[in-house]
């Protein structure tokens, strides 16, 4: 099955922690979390206080909740989609230790929304009408553009 992701994060060149992460199924189902730290790290910086600390919800649980929640809403061998996905994958990652830690029978990447579209031409994709930096409506929309690229390929 395949799932579309989103995160939001801290970065400083040399780390990334993971702020809040939401998931779509295939199926339609959602997951969305957000670690224990996050309201801290969404306030270490200009833009994180400005465009991802508006959008937390309180839904706060810890990493190794986030990680087991992730293994039973995705299953053993999930298709994996993000936009832009290389900080969001290190995040995933992450959640489970190392990219070696991943849950058995999950792939040791990420499949990649925008170098999709890099591969049908980089057609427009649709507008975002829901919140940005919110990693559900991101992983919601990603799904979305993804859908758009199918239609998109199959004209």
């Amino acid at each position: 099955m395949r799932f579309w992701f989103d995160t939001e994060f801290y970065e400083n060149g040399q780390t990334i922690k993971l702020i809040s992460i939401g998931a779509v199924a295939e199926d339609g189902r959602k997951y969305y979390a957000e670690t224990e730290f996050a309201r801290e790290l969404a306030g270490s910086s200009d833009w994180l206080r400005a465009n991802v600390l508006p959008h937390l919800t309180g839904a706060e649980r810890p990493r190794a909740h986030i990680a087991n929640d992730l293994i039973a809403f995705m299953g053993e061998k999930p298709e994996i989609w993000a936009y832009y996905a290389d900080y969001d994958w290190v995040a995933l990652c992450q959640l489970f230790g190392t990219m070696m830690d991943l849950p058995k029978g999950w792939p040791m990447y990420c499949r990649d929304v925008k170098q999709l579209c890099d591969s049908l031409g980089n057609p427009d994709l649709p507008k975002q009408t829901s919140q940005e930096h919110n990693a559900l409506a991101d992983a919601i929309w990603t799904a979305q553009a993804w859908q758009f690229l199918q239609d998109h390929n199959n004209q």
